[in-house]
């Protein structure tokens, strides 16, 4: 079992729970992989016992790279744990990673989630919150929150240019 805490809210991955243990000892090492179906050889997220497009129980984890664009985000004004006031505005975003990008359809791309951070793994600043929309390209970096656990969160590719679309107001 895994168990720690980020920014004051507990975290648990329990011992049953194979897929993300696996996942996530990865992540620890700053290794980002993904389970590829045997089979139909798509990648898939979240970590799952089964492909979700062929249901093959067989699956291998290939180390692949963490960039993708941004697809859709949220942006967080009121913390609802009280760690994360400080931190907002904050954004939550979908990344459509290069990798298997739109397969296996365009609408089923391979999608990760999580926090715009500093290249330090440090939730960003409003500064670069406010550079951030759809179409964003972003690279992977790790939080580390305790030994053998390390979150992937997404920052801001120093090649990035342009005005991403960003929701009104």
């Amino acid at each position: 079992m895994i168990s720690a805490n980020y920014l004051g809210m507990p975290l648990e991955i329990n011992d049953l729970d194979h897929e993300n243990l696996d996942y996530f000892a990865y992540c620890a090492k700053h290794d980002f992989r993904l389970q590829r179906c045997a089979a139909c050889k798509l990648f898939r997220y979240p970590p799952s016992t089964a492909c979700p497009w062929c249901a093959e129980l067989r699956s291998e984890w290939v180390s692949i790279e963490g960039r993708g664009t941004v697809h859709s985000y949220t942006e967080v004004h009121h913390a609802i744990q009280p760690a994360f006031k400080p931190y907002t505005p904050y954004l939550v975003l979908l990344v459509e990673l290069d990798t298997q990008s739109g397969q296996p359809t365009k609408e089923e791309g391979l999608r990760v989630i999580g926090n715009l951070t500093r290249p330090d793994g440090v939730l960003a600043p409003k500064s670069e919150v406010e550079r951030v929309g759809i179409g964003t390209r972003v690279r992977m970096v790790f939080t580390d929150v305790a030994p053998g656990l390390a979150l992937p969160q997404w920052t801001i590719e120093e090649s990035a240019t342009g005005k991403p679309w960003r929701y009104p107001g």
